[in-house]
């Protein structure tokens, strides 16, 4: 495996960015490491090597930092941008255009919209956009009009997902349609593209299902060269699609979940398998080390109770910043102390701003410790990071613990955490910001 230095405990802040403000003045941190956004972009590239590659930036670059990753998977030879919502494209657009970053060097894709959508700003700023139905086409089209420019779009196959998507009985209208457009000068035809839903299941259902995708998507594009249209790139696969379906790559294939160090299904491959480094460490200081006697209950209801007399701690992190409540006596959690890592989880329940984990067995004799404290106020403790270089839980066991996906794991995590954006041996980039 690659070797990327590991992260320190606290990087040091750079006080002329905004999230270094925020780490300042806020106890937590989700520390990113671009250069293993870097690296896993790289890796991907090889299981997809001819295909163009798109870097999915969508909500917040999947919870790491939208701005500060896209930047860094333009630079690592990412080809493509992709978003679900418009207006987070826009909000891209801006910021690349602000950085001086040509918009031909960053095309951007975006898929959802609701009807009524100020088309001709995403137009204006040079925003493909999928399309799934004539009543979204129409929009468009009446958009480029008044603009007098084509708008750029990606028709959407629904190939068995059963969310957006033209169906094989709705297509031929839509192909016509847009056969109509690209004459009229409204559009330009530069993509046709579908999901596949089971691309991570290896079992004879799941490998049925992913063949009957790639069947529908290959009657959906003959639907398409019927009424004369040509799309030039051809995209069906996310990161499942592109580890573990070659037959499924065509011209471009999307990485989402693999670009931030994270398998789409831990169960089939897991990180360190596939050579992927998680970029996300989530830390925040200890604000309280106590002993709690035996037979006590800890949190709201009283779900766990002491054992015996514990050392317990408090960490500044609840479901307000995206932890989950399900987390609950069950969440890992590694605390640095001076004499090392130490391996505990939560107990009782979550809260809105904190929780409280398990220190260990406490000496107590008149009511008082005998015994120094196993951490002290201020040792780090990180909820998930890279086990591989450092001995920390991973976002898939807090997965595990909490009956979800890793996705949900990074992804949720709460906008008032600053993410602290940072390079080999952890110096901070000075660009970095939420």
């Amino acid at each position: 495996m690659s070797s990327i230095p590991a992260i320190p405990a606290v990087p040091a802040p750079t006080p002329r960015t905004t999230a270094a403000r925020s780490v300042e003045t806020y106890p937590s941190r989700a520390v990113v490491n671009l250069d293993a956004i870097t690296h896993n972009l790289h890796v991907l590239r090889t299981r997809a090597p001819h295909s163009l590659q798109m870097a999915v930036v969508k909500a917040g670059a999947y919870g790491h930092g939208q701005l500060p990753v896209a930047r860094a998977a333009l630079e690592a030879g990412a080809d493509w941008l992709g978003v679900a919502q418009v207006e987070e494209a826009l909000e891209l657009r801006a910021a690349l255009d602000a950085h001086g970053i040509a918009r031909e060097k960053a095309p951007i894709l975006a898929w959802i919209a609701p009807s009524g959508e100020d088309w001709a700003r995403a137009i204006a700023a040079d925003i493909d956009l999928s399309v799934s139905w004539t009543w979204a086409l129409a929009e468009i089209a009446a958009a480029a009009r008044e603009l007098d420019r084509p708008a750029r779009i990606h028709l959407k196959v629904d190939t068995g997902m059963s969310r957006a998507g033209s169906t094989l009985d709705d297509l031929p209208a839509l192909a016509a349609a847009t056969r109509t457009a690209v004459d009229g000068g409204q559009v330009e035809l530069v993509g046709a593209w579908s999901h596949l839903s089971r691309a991570d299941d290896p079992s004879p259902e799941g490998l049925a299902s992913t063949a009957e995708h790639l069947a529908l998507f290959e009657e959906g594009l003959r639907v398409l060269a019927d009424a004369g249209l040509h799309p030039r790139l051809r995209h069906i696969s996310a990161t499942a699609g592109a580890l573990w379906h070659p037959e499924a790559h065509y011209d471009m294939v999307r990485i989402g979940i693999g670009m931030y160090g994270l398998s789409p299904e831990p169960q089939v491959e897991g990180s360190p398998d596939l050579d992927l480094c998680p970029a996300m460490r989530l830390e925040a200081p200890l604000t309280s080390v106590k002993v709690v006697g035996g037979d006590r209950p800890v949190s709201y209801g009283g779900t766990w109770r002491t054992p015996t007399p514990r050392w317990l701690g408090l960490v500044p992190l609840g479901y307000a910043d995206g932890i989950l409540r399900a987390a609950s006596n069950v969440g890992p959690v590694t605390v640095l102390t001076a004499q090392g890592p130490l391996s505990t989880h939560v107990v009782g329940r979550v809260c809105m701003d904190q929780f409280v984990i398990d220190l260990g067995p406490a000496l107590v004799r008149d009511g008082r410790p005998q015994e120094d404290p196993p951490a002290r106020v201020g040792d780090t403790a990180v909820l998930f990071g890279d086990p591989t270089r450092d001995r920390v839980p991973s976002a898939d066991q807090w997965a595990r613990a909490c009956g979800t996906i890793n996705y949900e794991i990074v992804s949720r995590l709460g906008e008032r955490v600053p993410r602290v954006h940072v390079h080999e041996g952890g110096h901070t980039d000075p660009e970095g910001q939420r």
